[in-house]
């Protein structure tokens, strides 16, 4: 009876078709946090990187006879590698994208797992990431708004939306601004910011201000 289960579960494909839902329920758990987010590897990204990499390793344990399968799982690294690569974005001195790309080599990590048949490891792991994601960043956001303070003095050529444009791009940093003053001095608009959050993203604002069209100088109130 216990070899006519064995031969029928081959048969069937019944073990790889357990890995392929696990990847996609695990993977879909870490996307969709990702997708609520906004983050840019979302929901179908983190799914397909789950089911790949079961796929890569089931197959590799079934097909590689004789030899080392656990060269396929460095592959498996080293191409998702590259996608996550592809997830950070360099832009006016500001690097994003750092946690989706650990998240997504984490994602074929928990991939592997499922491929080799360590499924209460996959589910840990998945529910750790998850919980570092959503508890640990809403502890993050709460260390970086209490942590540092300064006031920033721009001197732009006046425009109907300067202000605006300006204010969206000190909101893009992640940073709380906390007041805002203009006025006109000569031919400049003046308007200064006291903005609230990390020191590493005041340090990024000030970059992505100078490089604004509109911006003549930065100076701050140190």
């Amino acid at each position: 009876m216990g070899e006519l289960w064995g031969s029928l579960i081959d048969s069937l494909r019944l073990e790889l078709m357990l890995q392929v839902g696990l990847a996609t329920l695990l993977g879909g758990a870490i996307g969709l946090e990702r997708e609520l987010g906004g983050k840019p590897a979302g929901l179908r990204t983190n799914i397909l990187i789950c089911i790949g990499a079961v796929l890569y390793t089931h197959l590799s344990v079934v097909m590689v006879k004789g030899e080392d399968p656990t060269r396929v799982a460095g592959q498996i690294v080293t191409g998702v590698g590259f996608i996550g690569a592809g997830t950070i974005l360099h832009a006016r001195g500001a690097v994003v994208g750092l946690t989706s790309a650990a998240t997504i080599w984490v994602v074929a990590a928990i991939g592997v797992a499922l491929g080799s048949g360590y499924y209460l490891e996959g589910l840990g792991t998945t529910l750790a990431v998850v919980i570092v994601l959503q508890g640990l960043g809403r502890v993050e956001t709460l260390v970086q708004r209490q942590s540092a303070h300064s006031r920033v003095a721009i001197h732009a050529r006046p425009g109907p939306t300067v202000l605006e444009d300006l204010e969206s791009v000190v909101r893009r940093t992640g940073l709380d601004i906390l007041s805002v003053s203009t006025r006109q001095e000569n031919v400049d608009l003046v308007i200064e910011f006291e903005m609230r959050g990390s020191k590493r993203l005041h340090d990024q604002v000030m970059i992505a201000l100078l490089h604004h069209d509109k911006v003549r100088t930065v100076s701050t109130g140190e």
